[in-house]
């Protein structure tokens, strides 16, 4: 859009005899033709010696040549178009009204959105100027962008008007003021709103000299010296009240300066800003500003790499005003305030980390975009490109991701370079998925039990330390309604798997039996068997096998004991991540349990790398 569009056209329709063809010639030529044809074929002025640098094709009409269905044709395709008049005879301008407006109108529609330019020609014959009757011809018709009166015979504003149509289209006047009103449009208002509020770095309310700086440098590629700073502040300050405090610029102040370059016909100037920042022809951010193409290959995952999280790093910090580390209500409503809706509900408070109050920690408000990137990237694009990073970047949100490589070669290498884990929590209605879930976050049974359904969420995140390094564990919550059920294969793909049954029930160990025999049998992925509720009385279980000796039977670690009860222990989400970390131990045969000798919490990478090393030798 804008100035990314592949060309203008410009048509030129109006009465016979008017000049339209003249006018095309003089500006090629750059002098009156002596002899003019019915009609000029179409003329394409490349984009090198335009002012906006993009190819201009500019159509000629000619009722003697041409039907009113190719007249309605040309009207569709074109970009601008330009109804000529003679100045010298008040008919043709008075058709301008009765015949040429409507004709676009009944063509387009009523509300259409091409640009009109008014041309008076021949005033080189007359003394006087129309311009008092076209002002209030462009009163009633909101389509028609400018006036200019010009001489085909002597060149006078010929390129004027050529340059003029170009700009109608790559810097239209309707979509930013309304002339009636001599204000801005809502939707222009809405769009600068939204660029002050990124641009004010210390989120205090005002562009600091530093601020507008670093606007300048973002749209213009250049700051203003403290000359031109002191100077536009004075004309903010003689015309508007409050346009200035602090020695910043309000605002008020700022509105006022897109109002007044629009005013002062320097409409680039504004539409420079706004699609700096991202805005279309329409004032709404473009879909190729928001969704940047990305392909994720099958069994890769999409992750926040440095420069997503220190830009997200900054945006927290910028809307935690009180410095309490912590986002409040308000707090989190100011930071998504430049997005057109607030994206996370309720359920976000049980998703991550919140403190005693309940509201979202730094690290929780990272988790979230972690988990985000994870489950679904374009959201993240989305998101990133609302809050700015593309600006304070100065690149594609694309940046901020990394794809992360296939999972087979992490196998195949027996190592990961991820920093996110999925681990998916199935077991049976009644087992206490959720309360497991809920652990991640170290909220015990009462506090799970407080959470109303229709706020939690499928999804936990937090980080955990895997030999030293911080990672993300993100637990799934599978809910199956009957042991019957089929899980998808999007249900079973996973890191880790955590088959959940509770050790109080005789019947619940039966489903994650099945269900490992049937899903992860045969696979790659790691599985821990979660014996929950384990403060209340085991029961021996009605399957053909004890949990212990099914695990010791499929080379699996034994039964993890859990209870909600208390303070969650940590220890079998560290588990869970470390055996994410190496799925291909569970290749080579090695438990990784509690009392595993080499595979301890904490243990080093060398050590764990040399035993698998000896093992395989071992095996050969």
């Amino acid at each position: 859009m804008g100035t990314h569009r592949r060309g203008v056209r410009i048509l030129l329709i109006g009465d016979p005899s008017v000049g339209k063809t003249s006018l095309i010639l003089s500006l090629v030529s750059e002098e009156f033709p002596e002899r003019v044809p019915a009609r000029a074929e179409e003329i394409t002025i490349p984009p090198d010696v335009t002012p906006e640098k993009v190819p201009t094709h500019i159509v000629d009409y000619s009722e003697r040549e041409q039907n009113m269905d190719d007249l309605r044709l040309e009207i569709n395709r074109a970009d601008v178009i330009c109804i000529v008049y003679s100045v010298e005879e008040e008919d043709t301008l008075d058709r301008v009204t009765g015949y040429w407006l409507p004709l676009v109108r009944s063509t387009l529609g009523a509300q259409h959105s091409t640009p009109i330019i008014l041309v008076g020609n021949k005033v080189d014959l007359v003394d006087y100027s129309t311009m008092e009757i076209v002002l209030q011809t462009m009163m009633e018709y909101p389509e028609l962008e400018t006036c200019v009166e010009c001489s085909a015979r002597t060149l006078k504003n010929i390129s004027e008007m050529f340059y003029y149509a170009q700009k109608a289209v790559l810097h239209p006047t309707a979509p930013l003021y309304v002339l009636e009103e001599r204000d801005l449009t809502d939707k222009c208002k809405k769009a600068l709103i939204r660029i002050y509020k990124l641009c004010d770095e210390d989120n205090d309310g005002l562009l600091s000299d530093q601020e507008l700086n670093t606007f300048q440098k973002r749209c213009f590629n250049a700051p203003l010296n403290p000359q031109a700073l002191e100077e536009l502040k004075t004309v903010v300050r003689r015309n508007i009240s409050e346009g200035v405090q602090k020695e910043c610029l309000t605002l008020k102040g700022f509105l006022f300066l897109h109002r007044l370059f629009i005013q002062r016909g320097r409409h680039e100037t504004t539409w420079t800003v706004l699609r700096k920042f991202g805005y279309d022809d329409n004032l709404q951010l473009s879909k190729e500003f928001l969704f940047p193409p990305i392909k994720v290959p099958s069994g890769c995952s999409t992750e926040l790499n440095h420069a997503g999280y220190t830009f997200l790093q900054s945006i927290f910090d910028k809307y935690d005003q009180d410095l309490d580390g912590s986002l409040s209500p308000q707090e989190l409503l100011n930071l998504f305030s430049t997005c057109p809706v607030m994206p996370w509900g309720t359920e976000v408070f049980h998703s991550v980390v919140t403190d005693d109050r309940g509201w979202i920690t730094r690290a929780g408000f990272l988790a979230q975009w972690t988990l985000w990137t994870l489950l679904d990237v374009k959201k993240t694009l989305e998101y990133l490109a609302y809050l700015g990073y593309c600006t304070v970047a100065d690149a594609s949100q694309l940046t901020a991701i990394t794809i992360t490589r296939e999972k087979k070669l992490d196998l195949q290498k027996k190592q990961t370079m991820r920093n996110v884990y999925q681990c998916h929590v199935i077991g049976p209605r009644g087992a206490g998925k959720t309360t497991f879930c809920q652990g991640l976050l170290g909220k015990t049974l009462e506090e799970t039990r407080s959470i109303p359904e229709s706020s939690l969420s499928s999804h936990t995140i937090n980080t955990l330390q895997v030999y030293g390094q911080e990672k993300y564990l993100v637990l799934h919550d599978i809910d199956v309604y009957s042991v019957s059920e089929v899980l998808m294969p999007s249900q079973v793909l996973c890191d880790v798997a955590c088959l959940v049954y509770d050790a109080s029930n005789p019947k619940s160990f039966e489903y994650v039996a099945r269900t490992y025999l049937k899903y992860f049998g045969e696979s790659d992925i790691p599985v821990l068997f979660v014996s929950n509720k384990n403060d209340l009385l085991s029961v021996r279980m009605d399957y053909i096998q004890q949990p212990l000796q099914f695990c010791h039977k499929h080379k699996l670690p034994p039964p993890h004991p859990f209870s909600s009860t208390g303070s969650p222990k940590k220890d079998i989400y560290t588990k869970l991540s470390t055996m994410a970390a190496y799925p291909h131990l569970k290749q080579l045969g090695i438990v990784v349990g509690e009392h595993s000798t080499w595979l301890k919490v904490g243990l080093g990478i060398a050590a764990v790398a040399a035993f698998a090393l000896l093992l395989a030798k071992a095996l050969r």
